[in-house]
Formats: C-alpha cells, sequence, structure tokens
C-alpha cells in the first residue's frame, strides 16, 4: 500500500486530525455503554471492514510468525492504548487531560528507544523530559478549575496503562512489523484486541447499552475515521520514518483534543493547567527536535 508523494507530506496532518477525535468520540460514546463493550463492538466491525478491503485488494497474508508479531503489536497499540484511554474517559477524566497525559508518549517513547536501543539523549532531550514531566504535574494537579471533577487513581492509572502500550507497541512496531501488508497486518491487530476486549468485558462489565444516536455516530466515527484511516496512516508512517519523528507528531493530539473538548463539551482549564499543557508540548519538542548527524 503506498501513496503518491504530494499526498504523503499531508499524511501526519491528516493523522494528528484523527487521532485527536477518538477522545471527543469516547466521550460522545460512553456516557450509553461501557468501555471494554464498546471498544468490542468496534473491533468486531472493524474486522469486518478490514476483511472487505483485504479481499477487494488481494493484500497478501502474512506468515505466521509476523501474524503473531502484528497481534502483539496490536494488544499494545489497540488493547492497552484503546482500553487504558475509554477506561479513563468513562471513569470522568476529561478528554483534554487524557490527551495530555498519553501525549507524553514521544518522550516515553524516546525514553525506551534509549534504554532499549542504545539511542542516546543529549542534553537538551532530558531537559525537555523534565518540562513535559512538570507540565502534566500541573494540568492534573493544582491547574484544573477547583471541583470541576474528583481525580480518580483508576482513571490515571489506565490512563498510564495506555501511555505505555503505545510508546511499547510502537517500537515494537517499528522493529518486527517490517515488510508486511498493512490491511493483513491491520487485521491480525484489531484480532489480538477483539480477544482481549472478549475477556474485559465478560469479567468486569454488565454488557448495559443504550442505542442513543451519539453512540452510533460515535462508533461509526471511531471504527472508519480513526480505527481503519488513522491507524493505517499511523502503520504506514511507522513503516516509512523514524520511530523519534512518528512520535513527535503525537505532541500536536492534545492541544487539538483540548480545543475540540472546549468547543464541544465547555472542558475549561485554569490558567495553570494551560501553562502546564505549554510546558509538556515544549518538553516532548525538545526531546525530539534534536536529531542524529545522520539525518537529512
Amino acid at each position: 500500500m503506498s501513496l503518491p508523494p504530494g499526498v504523503i507530506r499531508f499524511v501526519p496532518l491528516i493523522f494528528v486530525l484523527l487521532w485527536s477525535t477518538g477522545f471527543i468520540g469516547a466521550r460522545f460514546g460512553l456516557p450509553y455503554i461501557e468501555p471494554f463493550y464498546l471498544l468490542l463492538i468496534r473491533t468486531l466491525i472493524t474486522l469486518g471492514v478490514f476483511l472487505g478491503l483485504i479481499l477487494i485488494f488481494r493484500a497478501k497474508w502474512p506468515a505466521p510468525r509476523q501474524a503473531m508479531h502484528q497481534m502483539v503489536t496490536g494488544a499494545l497499540v489497540h488493547g492497552c492504548y484503546l482500553g487504558g484511554v475509554f477506561a479513563a474517559i468513562k471513569w470522568q477524566l476529561p478528554a483534554g487531560v487524557t490527551s495530555i497525559l498519553v501525549g507524553l508518549q514521544p518522550v516515553l517513547t524516546a525514553v525506551l528507544a534509549w534504554g532499549v536501543m542504545g539511542q542516546a539523549l543529549q542534553g537538551r532531550q532530558w531537559l525537555g523530559l523534565l518540562l513535559g514531566l512538570l507540565g502534566v504535574m500541573l494540568v492534573l494537579g493544582t491547574g484544573l478549575q477547583p471541583g470541576q471533577f474528583e481525580l480518580r487513581p483508576e482513571a490515571v492509572i489506565s490512563a498510564c496503562i495506555a501511555l505505555f502500550g503505545i510508546s511499547i507497541g510502537t517500537l515494537y512496531q517499528k522493529r518486527f512489523g517490517a515488510g508486511t501488508d498493512l490491511l493483513t497486518g491491520s487485521f491480525y491487530q484489531y484480532l489480538s484486541t477483539g480477544l482481549m476486549m472478549a475477556v474485559l468485558t465478560l469479567a468486569f462489565e454488565q454488557h448495559q447499552i443504550i442505542w442513543h444516536p451519539e453512540l452510533i455516530g460515535a462508533l461509526a466515527w471511531l471504527v472508519f475515521g480513526l480505527s481503519v484511516t488513522a491507524i493505517l496512516l499511523l502503520m504506514l508512517m511507522i513503516r516509512e520514518g523514524e520511530v523519534a519523528r512518528v512520535a513527535s507528531y503525537f505532541y500536536l493530539v492534545p492541544p487539538v483534543t483540548a480545543l475540540e473538548a472546549w468547543l464541544l463539551f465547555d472542558e475549561q482549564l485554569s490558567p495553570l493547567a494551560v501553562g502546564g499543557m505549554v510546558l509538556a508540548v515544549a518538553g516532548v519538542y525538545l526531546v525530539l527536535r534534536v536529531r542524529t548527524p545522520s539525518a537529512k
């Protein structure tokens, strides 16, 4: 699967705009359904869509070993990330705050690449890491308007699971996902995600659902806008670019999500919280703006 060069340069911008709406879709849908049950239904529909695309484009199925690698990627990038984000929002962590917390993914990815792959971080990057962590502490601490919501530990833990899941999953896909067709690879990723969500919803949820128009609209957008379009763009960027460079686009997601949440849900952030957001974005930028000498 390839795109014309003139289109590829717009892929990161399109991806950021699509990815930011995932938090908004969750906010619209979760009042009417439990998080893991919603993700199970979303995953089953997505599997059907990808199977249709595979048949239409006659995509090549990967070898069993590569298929297993894709299932691991799916468990991390989709299962842990989506499950963590949806659970956090269900437990009343605002969509904008959730996006800020998981928006530290570029920093964590850079640190993991340093620790696991031996990629050195420069002094400016360590400074950026500290600024990013300080920014998140401001947003999750005193930066929010008093009484706006109750900060529940389980919500923060869920967001952290999402953060680590997508960070590790991005590195794993870059290391083991080379050469896999985007369509069939994504099918196996969602296959493992579906299995995870089935276990979680059977173990922890009551399977109650209200088929409200907002839920139906959110589900349709989450499938076609996020699970299909955005994920294919992400896998394309991982395949074509450096892990740190791909991860750097995620630092644009929190401000976009915060703006969307403000416009749609009137989620208010205090001036100190806005300052924390700026610190987090600036910190991630410092971590990722330093390129290796061989980079062009």
